[in-house]
Parts: structure tokens; C-alpha cells; sequence
């Protein structure tokens, strides 16, 4: 298994281009695929200067549906117009910070690869995707200006549309997630329902970001918290994109070696959790 950072908002390589968003790149010992596809065309350029053939994938997962995480994909489908995009049903609705609209390209919907599906699935022996989070424990604070339509009208988004992607190799089983906006704990316990224990590897942002670098009292007190509980656990952690630098750093103190930093252009060892240049 072979996982790769296609894009990110931080460099691990002067070759790539990073930016507000979030691709993943893996190989399994059956499928080429991506976890999302960032906000722009980036993850083509990257893969160029990586050595990626993007021809050869055969799946695309849509993690939720706004457009830092799906940007990609109409240019992705100009080089490979076959790969199958899977998407949850309520991805495809508006959504919105403020007045601002944040969803995806509404032409994504219409492509003849896009597969539209509601609640979990499983792909095959190796991929599964799940939904139906609930919970509500250490809530990201950045949800709160985050809305969906429902009627008509604009209210504050339930997320419904997050959907979270479990590959198994051999013993080992990988969560991937794209923002976490459900909250990483919640996420968790929705895995555990699921399969009985916790996942060896999850790969996420934790949206815990605040552009200003200021957290309230409130705000720090669920980073902390949910540091701290995800240190109790056995599972190793790659996160960036939309947690933020300020709030990986007070959950490395705690979390120390079971939390590692996300970069463009960097690959996961898969078998020793660490992270290898690419160039």
C-alpha cells in the first residue's frame, strides 16, 4: 500500500504546489485512488512532477461536498474520464460560509462517471465508506458559520454529507476523512459501531483552524480534550490541512509521536507510519 499527499496547504517539496485544500494519493494491492482532489488543478501538476500516472486511477472519493476538497476533480476527469467519483447524495446540495458558497462545481454531478450513493457502502474486500455520524462530543467550533439549504432556507449544516473512506490491508485497517467536520471523536465512535475496534492509521484534517490564530477559551478547551482522548487510544494520527498549525502544535504536546504533520509531496510509509520525500 502506497499513500501519498497530492496536495495540501503546506510543502514538503519546493517541486509542488500547495494549497487550501486536500488530495490524497494511494495504491492498494487492488485499486489507484484519490481521497478527495483538492481546489484546483494543483493535484495535475503535482502528480506530473511526482510521477504520478492519473490515468490509472480507478476511484475517486468525495469526502463531503465544498470546494477546497473538490476543485480537482474537473480537471482530473479531462486526463481520466473513467474513474468512478463517489459522492454521498446531500454533497451535491448548496452549502455555504456566511454568504459565501462553498459547495462543489455543480457540473461534477452531471458527469456520466459521478456515482451518487446514500449511507455506507462497501466497494469490495479492501474499501468501505460509512456515514451517519452523530455524535456530537468536541464539536469543531468552525462549523458554526458553515450552512446547508434545507427548504429553501439556509440553516447550520449537520454534516450529513461527510462520508469517510476504511481500506484494509492484511491486519491493518486505514480511516481517511477529509475535514473531520462531524469531529474526529465522533467519527471514531461511528467507526467503532461499525467494526468493533479502533482503525491502526487515520489520515485527516481536524478543521480546528482559525484564520486569526486567536481561540477562545471554549475553542482551545475542545482541542485539548480531544488531544487527549485520541492519545488514549492505540492509532496513529496524519493530520493538516484544516486543523491549523496553532492547534496541531498544542495537540502535538500531548499526542507527541502519534501525531504527525501532513505535507504536499510527501508519502506515508504505510508499515512504519512515517512520512518519505517523494524527490
Amino acid at each position: 500500500m502506497k499513500l501519498l499527499t497530492l496536495v495540501e496547504n503546506t510543502s514538503g517539496n519546493e517541486h509542488c504546489i500547495a494549497e487550501h485544500g486536500l488530495c490524497i494519493y494511494i495504491e492498494t494491492e487492488k485499486h489507484y485512488l484519490l481521497l478527495d482532489s483538492g481546489q484546483t488543478d494543483a493535484l495535475i501538476h503535482n502528480s506530473e512532477m511526482l510521477g504520478i500516472d492519473l490515468g490509472k486511477i480507478d476511484t475517486v472519493i468525495l469526502s463531503h461536498g465544498h470546494y477546497d476538497h473538490s476543485g480537482g476533480i474537473i480537471p482530473f476527469c479531462r486526463i481520466n474520464d473513467s474513474a468512478r467519483i463517489i459522492m454521498q447524495k446531500k454533497a451535491a446540495e448548496p452549502h455555504y460560509n456566511g454568504d459565501k458558497y462553498i459547495g462543489i462545481d455543480p457540473s461534477v454531478i452531471k458527469l456520466n462517471n459521478t456515482v451518487i450513493i446514500e449511507g455506507n457502502m462497501r466497494l469490495d474486500d479492501e474499501l468501505f465508506l460509512f456515514s451517519g455520524i452523530s455524535g456530537r462530543r468536541c464539536f469543531p467550533q468552525g462549523n458554526k458559520k458553515l450552512m446547508c439549504l434545507k427548504n429553501g432556507k439556509r440553516v447550520p449544516d449537520d454534516f450529513s454529507h461527510e462520508q469517510c473512506l476504511v481500506i484494509t490491508q492484511g491486519s491493518k485497517n486505514w480511516l481517511l476523512s477529509g475535514c473531520a467536520h462531524n469531529g474526529i471523536l465522533n467519527i471514531l465512535d461511528r467507526y467503532y459501531e461499525i467494526f468493533g475496534n479502533s482503525p491502526d492509521y487515520v489520515v485527516s484534517g481536524f478543521h480546528l483552524m482559525k484564520r486569526d490564530g486567536e481561540y477562545t477559551s471554549e475553542e482551545k478547551d475542545v482541542i485539548l480534550q480531544t488531544a487527549e482522548e485520541l492519545s488514549e487510544t492505540n492509532t496513529v494520527f496524519f493530520s493538516g490541512h484544516c486543523t491549523g498549525i496553532p492547534a496541531f502544535e498544542m495537540m502535538k504536546e500531548i499526542m507527541g509521536d502519534q501525531l504527525i504533520a501532513l505535507h504536499t509531496g510527501e508519502y506515508i510509509n504505510w508499515e512504519t507510519g512515517h512520512q518519505e520525500r517523494s524527490l
